[in-house]
């Protein structure tokens, strides 16, 4: 058999459910009908509620014996803060661009986001092949050489780019490089170590861009106006170590008319 404090406290959850919100002389009804404090607030958090809380209704509720504790979730549950919300989640800096993608560059098709396939780099300085696995990262004034006339990546103007770094790089330390067609492959002349204060034929075919940040370590590519050819991104460390031969990667793209 139910005791009698269970029934009350079944018949106020009936009453609450049948009413629209709880008010002011419910919360009064409760405390008088010796309910106690907690229970009183757990109604007020979870039950609708528009309760009337100017000074003078403060005041009465007081005298009608309502507890702090209580008046307190009436305050709460008025300003919007009964239980808790879940928390949103972290807005993307541009919604359309997925967050989850992996590190590389990508470029727009058909409203998609799709990666950019690199292209292996071979590097030469002094006219001649170099085996940087022997001598080191080469540093200064080189060429690269990628195999083939055309890139697999063909795109069209507005050309849109997007960049996502490894940590602890910005997109300030990849170039844009435009390529030049030679024998049955292309080639570009470059710096290794960036290209500040550099004269001469060593930035030639270096290409100035622009990005706009669209999440952590993303970057949107400001697209210079470019005619038709071949193009590439360099990332950083493409020049290669002790370990990685004479070989690097670039991104890169054939721009169409």
């Amino acid at each position: 058999m139910r005791s009698l404090g269970s029934l009350i406290v079944m018949g106020l959850l009936f009453i609450a459910a049948a009413q629209d919100v709880l008010t002011n002389e419910s919360v009064i009804k409760m405390v008088k009908s010796g309910l106690g404090e907690n229970l009183v607030v757990s109604m007020v958090q979870g039950q609708p509620g528009k309760y009337s809380l100017t000074p003078d209704d403060l005041i009465k509720l007081k005298e009608a014996g309502v507890p702090d504790k209580v008046l307190g979730a009436m305050i709460a549950r008025n300003a919007g803060g009964g239980a808790p919300a879940a928390a949103p989640k972290a807005a993307s800096a541009n919604p359309d661009i997925p967050q989850d993608l992996d590190i590389g560059v990508y470029y727009k098709k058909e409203g998609k986001w799709e990666p950019m396939l690199p292209e292996v780099v071979n590097w030469k300085t002094g006219g001649v092949f170099k085996s940087i696995a022997s001598a080191g990262v080469v540093k200064g004034d080189v060429n690269g050489h990628i195999s083939g006339v055309n890139s697999r990546n063909s795109l069209k103007t507005p050309v849109e780019v997007l960049i996502h770094a490894p940590e602890g790089v910005e997109y300030t330390e990849y170039q844009l490089i435009r390529l030049h067609d030679h024998s049955d492959g292309r080639e570009f002349r470059t710096v290794t170590g960036g290209v500040m204060h550099v004269s001469g034929g060593a930035t030639r075919d270096l290409v100035p861009f622009e990005a706009k940040t669209v999440g952590k370590r993303m970057w949107e590519v400001v697209m210079p106006v470019l005619g038709a050819g071949e193009y590439g991104f360099l990332p950083p460390g493409a020049f290669g170590s002790a370990n990685s031969a004479s070989i690097g990667k670039m991104y890169t793209f054939r721009l169409l008319e």
